[in-house]
């Protein structure tokens, strides 16, 4: 594959999105939110991508291992990282994950949570993700919504469905992300894709996918037209001037005025 890879901040907090690529795999993670309630972690979220990110490229240097497999190793050796860290804390730092990689016939993909990895083929699109997440308290991701993004209401709201949502993270009944133990690899959703049915793939942060699945400002068509006309960057810049239209999100309602925002472009030579 040819890859170009970009990532960006939302605002003036750290970066907690992680991006990274090689010829044949492609990783995007997303940091969750702690909405500024405790983690039992000294580290943060954007040490917890990095060193997750760094040990997930490592367990899939070998090209035949099922990535759920790598993704559980990087898990359990980032969790001996930080022993003196509460790692039962139901907000220890945690992630969404999403691999692309190419084989000789197939792209084998994994997705664990809400950043989707889209397949763009010669007269469709075909969108993988995870979206167990929307399923848990509805009620509360409601509430946040009747506020402005930025007011102290609205930012209570977010803190009470965080800490709701919390409590159902990494259970069978709530949804699946990356954090403190391996097990969460092999709830992830995982397929392959032949490789003679892809023009090129892109795998997102959901601070960049919005543009087409929040926003609905751009089809998959624009976002890949964007992709090759401006590249990785130029995407995220589109998510950008449109969130800039509503700042408070009004016409779009949003945890944050701008999320952090990560983007591997995948093309076939």
């Amino acid at each position: 594959m040819r890859v170009s890879i970009a990532t960006a901040p939302g605002g003036a907090n750290p970066n907690e999105d992680w991006v990274a690529a090689t010829p044949t795999l492609a990783v995007v993670l997303d940091g969750l939110s702690t909405a500024g309630l405790d983690t039992g972690c000294r580290h943060g979220v954007p040490w917890y991508v990095a060193q997750l990110g760094g040990h997930l490229m490592a367990a899939l240097a070998e090209p035949g291992r099922p990535l759920a497999d790598g993704l559980a190793q990087a898990l359990d050796q980032v969790a001996a990282l930080h022993p003196g860290c509460d790692l039962g804390n139901p907000g220890t730092p945690s992630a969404t994950v999403s691999i692309l990689r190419a084989g000789a016939e197939h792209f084998d993909y994994l997705v664990l949570a809400d950043s989707p990895i889209v397949f763009e083929r010669a007269d469709n699109y075909q969108v993988v993700t995870d979206l167990r997440v929307d399923t848990v308290v509805p009620e509360l991701r409601a509430e946040t919504e009747r506020f402005a993004t930025g007011t102290l209401e609205h930012s209570e709201a977010v803190r009470r469905m965080v800490k709701a949502q919390r409590l159902t993270r990494n259970t069978l009944d709530g949804y699946w992300v990356a954090a403190s133990t391996g097990e969460a690899a092999h709830h992830a959703v995982t397929g392959a894709v032949p490789l003679a049915d892809v023009r090129a793939a892109a795998v997102l942060s959901d601070g960049v996918s919005r543009l087409v699945t929040e926003y609905r400002a751009a089809s998959w068509a624009d976002a890949f037209a964007m992709l090759r006309e401006a590249g990785a960057d130029g995407l995220i810049s589109a998510v950008r001037k449109v969130e800039a239209t509503d700042p408070d999100g009004l016409r779009w309602p949003r945890f944050k005025s701008g999320d952090d925002a990560a983007v591997a472009f995948c093309r076939m030579p």
